[in-house]
């Protein structure tokens, strides 16, 4: 077989006037190779003739069953053919043919219209973060992006549960400055699942004036912005960083943030940054009113005059034993109010278990002991006597020898 080089010399000699018995001659070669070269309208590839291996008497069966079972895994396949060679080498031809037999399911290309979506997920970096016990654990970021202009907004949060949830969403959409009208879920347990939404989420919408939209299982393309915005952050965002606490992962995030919105997407030939203010024209207002968001409980306080929250604990003001509190805590602080007013104010903490205490409250807990412990003086004045003659009137025998 001639070279690719010598392909394309044969047909420009010729197609400049050389003969073809002059060209074989020059190229050492015979002319059914040059009529060849001229026949063929693309270079000459080597292809192996194909060879049998140990599973091509086996492909026809493999074909059938995945033909029928796409889906089927490789291992049950080996057992149903009793397959006694590599399982590895088994796997691999499996991998190559399944592609095959797989239902045909064409993803369209979506547009977005201005102010329309937002696009919402959960990423969760690769990378474990030190909390305040010393621990290290791998936390959710919450991904907002304004589907049209490309716009995107992250926060890490501490959990995946609605509360976390819908505070963060509330904060990212500030970040926009304005209420996209759709808001576009997958079936994430704390915003809703098989259609029905998680308790908090409807009144966040009401409030909001939009429409949290689930998309049904197995539709990825309705959400593939955000899903590829994920990946480019484990590519361009997380490779040669390290982070010191979540506080310090939303810094840096932000600031890479402000970077990646002023690069031009590919699919839409623009930075987001330049689409972004037509994008907020089509949104909708934020809401006049405050939102009422976050962990909320009113609860009796304990002898022990500590409160739980997502599993940590929280002191409290004891002069508050026995009295409900209402406790709240949005993504930074806790409080507890008596009666509206503050009487504990903590910094959220991140790492699950913790006791949090306040120097003062412990203060307040040892007086109050101390008041409760200590002997009750007599009343001055007082005399507790009673003449015996006052039992005999009582009991009606007053006078009887």
């Amino acid at each position: 077989m001639i070279s690719v080089e010598d392909w394309a010399l044969i047909r420009r000699l010729v197609a400049d006037g050389v003969p073809q018995r002059q060209v074989a001659r020059q190229l050492s070669i015979g002319r059914s190779t040059v009529d060849r070269a001229l026949a063929s309208d693309r270079p000459p590839k080597y292809e192996r003739p194909p060879q049998e291996t140990s599973f091509t008497p086996f492909e026809a069966r493999v074909r059938a069953l995945l033909a029928e079972h796409p889906q089927m895994p490789a291992t049950v396949i080996a057992e149903r053919l009793e397959w006694s060679g590599s399982i590895t080498w088994f796997r691999e031809n499996v991998r190559r043919l399944r592609p095959e037999h797989r239902p045909i399911d064409p993803a369209d290309r979506l547009s977005w219209a201005a102010g329309d979506a937002a696009q919402c997920d959960l990423w969760f970096p690769p990378a474990k973060i030190p909390l305040e016990d010393g621990t290290s654990v791998l936390l959710p970021v919450l991904v907002i992006i304004a589907a049209h202009s490309r716009f995107v907004t992250a926060k890490m949060i501490p959990t995946r549960k609605t509360e976390d949830l819908l505070l963060g969403s509330w904060e990212l959409i500030q970040q926009l400055g304005r209420v996209p009208r759709r808001l576009i879920w997958d079936n994430e347990p704390g915003i809703g699942q098989r259609g029905r939404l998680a308790q908090g989420v409807a009144a966040f919408a009401g409030t909001l004036a939009t429409k949290v939209v689930q998309l049904r299982p197995y539709d990825p393309e309705s959400k593939g912005i955000v899903e590829r915005r994920n990946g480019w952050f484990e590519t361009s965002f997380m490779p040669g960083r390290t982070f010191a606490s979540p506080a310090d992962f939303n810094a840096q995030l932000t600031d890479w943030l402000e970077k990646a919105n002023s690069k031009v997407v590919r699919t839409i030939k623009a930075r987001p940054l330049d689409l972004i203010e037509h994008d907020r024209s089509r949104m909708l207002p934020l809401p006049p009113i405050p939102l009422q968001l976050g962990w909320r409980e009113r609860v009796r306080l304990g002898r022990d005059y500590y409160v739980r929250l997502d599993s940590s604990d929280y002191s409290v003001d004891p002069q508050a034993i026995g009295r409900l509190v209402d406790v709240t805590a949005d993504l930074d602080r806790v409080r507890v109010r008596l009666e509206g007013r503050i009487i504990a104010d903590h910094v959220r903490v991140w790492a699950r278990g913790s006791t949090i205490t306040d120097a003062t409250h412990v203060e307040t807990a040892k007086r109050l002991r101390q008041q409760f412990q200590a002997p009750r003086p007599a009343v001055v004045g007082e005399d507790l006597t009673r003449d015996l003659a006052d039992y005999d009137r009582a009991f009606g025998i007053e006078g009887v020898a």
